[in-house]
């Protein structure tokens, strides 16, 4: 081609937290810098800010989409809202480039946490500079768009008391090159072999359909999943 749920931000999320009179609009809100502010953050960074001031202005850039309300704007018929994300951000950067007008703008308002070492470390494991920060942000909605999913099926397998079979069969779903021999993990589940490739098997088709589910809420028009599908894994190829 969103930590926390950047992966899939529903409508739904987006619209409660543009209408300050809907109930759970502050939660809305909250959910949605909470999954944003990394993403972004690492998208000011690769425009050469350093971690002090690009924490600054992601806070400031979200205290400035409260104060101007620019979430009235949006909605699922003018297009993904990662994409209007973007061009908010860039708009803001250029207006923003200082510092302290950053921070004054910001009002010293903490709309989120951020954890600078964690944020850091995070962002030095990004790829190498030649990546530009439009790609880096893609790349960050396709990795937590797959992290969410898989959230969701560990939260379903917990709910089904399958726990312990998740947390072996899960390192199938992302890298199977390197995942150990079926027979290895068939022992140590007390399972035969093909009971443990059958379990695999249904793994990955749940696994595909809740990433379905999780892109398809985030469109107007359920027929372009394949192409977002298509988007998530160019952005982690690029």
């Amino acid at each position: 081609m969103e930590q926390g749920h950047f992966a899939t931000t529903h409508w739904s999320i987006v619209l409660k937290a543009a209408d300050p009179a809907a109930p759970g609009s502050a939660e809305a809100l909250q959910t949605l810098c909470a999954t944003y502010w990394y993403p972004l953050y690492a998208f000011v960074r690769r425009q050469g800010h350093s971690a002090d001031e690009a924490e600054d202005l992601t806070q400031a850039f979200f205290a400035r989409v409260l104060e101007k309300h620019y979430l009235a704007d949006v909605g699922p018929e003018k297009g993904k809202f990662r994409s209007f994300l973007l061009v908010c951000i860039k708009r803001f950067l250029a207006n923003e480039w200082d510092r302290k007008t950053a921070q004054k703008r910001g009002g010293g308002k903490k709309l989120i946490s951020i954890d600078l070492g964690d944020a850091e470390e995070r962002y030095r494991l990004e790829p190498s500079h030649e990546v530009t920060a439009e790609k880096i942000f893609e790349r960050r909605w396709a990795l937590l768009v797959l992290e969410r999913a898989l959230a969701k099926l560990a939260d379903e397998m917990k709910s089904l008391g399958k726990s312990r079979l998740f947390d072996a069969l899960k390192v199938y779903l992302a890298a199977e090159a390197t995942a150990p021999p079926h027979a290895q993990t068939a022992k140590a589940l007390g399972m035969s072999e093909g009971a443990v490739k059958v379990a695999v098997h249904r793994l990955r088709e749940r696994y595909r359909a809740i990433l379905r589910q999780e892109i398809a809420g985030t469109l107007d028009d359920p027929a372009r999943v394949e192409e977002e599908i298509a988007c998530l894994f160019a952005a982690l190829s690029a």
